[in-house]
């Protein structure tokens, strides 16, 4: 068995994040990865173990410093999980723009990015420069078109009819056992 080793910097203030509770949060990925986690007060964490599971491991880590909380990013450990980040520098020209485009996706009192989470089924973060997802591979991707409608001007009525269409479809797949 060979060894190998990822690395991955996340953001300072979401090491204690990732540490937990007296390492808890850090033993328990440890485990159920199979993997070894060194991490620095300057958020590089090295990761050791083997191949796969230490790709899979960066992926939780580069998730729990993208704001989301280790339990949806341990969903990440099961097969039909995938996570995707939107860099908000690909529609925003500046910091004013950017944040612009966060609170679009937000919404008033978070309902925009609740509506999405709740038709897609995938977590939201909106964290830094980016808005990531963590969902079933198929629901992700809807989930994606959505926030980049969002990113690109589209206006929430048509964002949310489009999501409520591709639910529809979704709901029949699964019930009609298609996949």
């Amino acid at each position: 068995m060979d060894e190998y080793s990822q690395m991955v910097k996340i953001p300072k203030e979401r090491i204690a994040v990732l540490i937990g509770t007296k390492g808890a949060t850090k033993r328990d990925i440890e485990e159920k990865t199979n993997t070894k986690l060194k991490v620095s007060a300057e958020g590089d964490v090295d990761i050791f173990g083997e191949s796969y599971e230490t790709w899979v491991t960066r992926q939780v880590i580069k998730a729990i410093g993208r704001g989301f909380s280790p339990k949806n990013a341990l969903l990440l450990l099961e097969d039909e999980y995938a996570f995707e980040i939107i860099e908000l520098k690909d529609f925003a020209s500046n910091e004013h723009a950017m944040t612009r485009l966060k609170s679009r996706v937000i919404g008033t009192e978070g309902k925009s990015r609740e509506v999405i989470e709740e038709l897609t089924m995938c977590h939201i973060s909106v964290y830094g420069k980016t808005v990531s997802i963590i969902g079933k591979t198929e629901y992700l991707f809807v989930a994606k078109k959505a926030i980049e409608m969002l990113l690109t001007g589209a206006q929430h009525a048509t964002v949310f009819k489009m999501l409520e269409t591709e639910r529809k479809e979704m709901y029949k797949k699964e019930i009609l056992g298609g996949e």
